[in-house]
């Protein structure tokens, strides 16, 4: 069976993403994929504090609940990652689970001396976000931080659901076709993953 992990980065419980997620969740499983559901908001997970314990093994020194997100990372064939945007970027919970995969990234090119660019994608993500306002560039730079979060996991960005214009909570209500989307972008990321592992 598929492993997905479904991550909410948004601090409201019932937030524009949340939902938007959980739709994505629905139509994962309704593919048959087994799905774990991690609230980053539910958890204690410390910023990087960057005083490179991880340069030895690649594995980040400070216990706290990063390291069972992390084991769930790893073991997963696919990710759905959703945020909403604060100051153009991606919310202060997701970036703090992303800043501590620095030690990743540190096992990767410092420890093992993966060349960049220099190694194939081994699974699939799918990123979710809103923002309030209608700005060209509003998702530039989270997509850039996505990307290269994406690449210490040996992950691809499959796909990402983008949608301006939604601020307060329960404004993708308004939007059903939002929320079809989402759940069958859940259900098509499992039918890309059953491909690419038929390789």
């Amino acid at each position: 069976m598929i492993k997905i992990v479904a991550v909410y980065g948004s601090p409201r419980r019932n937030g524009n993403t949340s939902l938007l997620l959980k739709k994505a969740v629905q139509g994962a499983r309704k593919a048959g994929a087994e799905v774990e559901e991690i609230a980053l908001r539910d958890l204690k997970i410390s910023p990087c504090l960057e005083i490179y314990g991880c340069k030895k093994t690649g594995r980040c020194v400070i216990e706290d609940d990063f390291h069972r997100v992390l084991d769930q990372l790893q073991a997963c064939q696919g990710l759905i990652l959703a945020s909403p945007i604060f100051f153009y970027a991606v919310s202060a919970h997701t970036k703090m689970l992303i800043d501590r995969c620095q030690s990743l990234w540190v096992k990767k090119y410092w420890i093992d001396k993966t060349p960049y660019g220099g190694w194939d994608a081994k699974r699939k993500g799918l990123f979710i976000s809103v923002g309030a306002t209608k700005g060209k560039k509003l998702f530039d730079g989270a997509l850039l931080t996505i990307k290269y979060f994406f690449d210490v996991l040996d992950m691809e960005l499959w796909k990402a659901l983008l949608h301006r214009g939604l601020d307060f909570e329960g404004d993708v209500l308004k939007h059903p076709d939002y929320l079809e989307e989402a759940y069958a972008e859940g259900r098509n990321l499992c039918r890309a993953i059953e491909t690419f592992q038929r390789r």
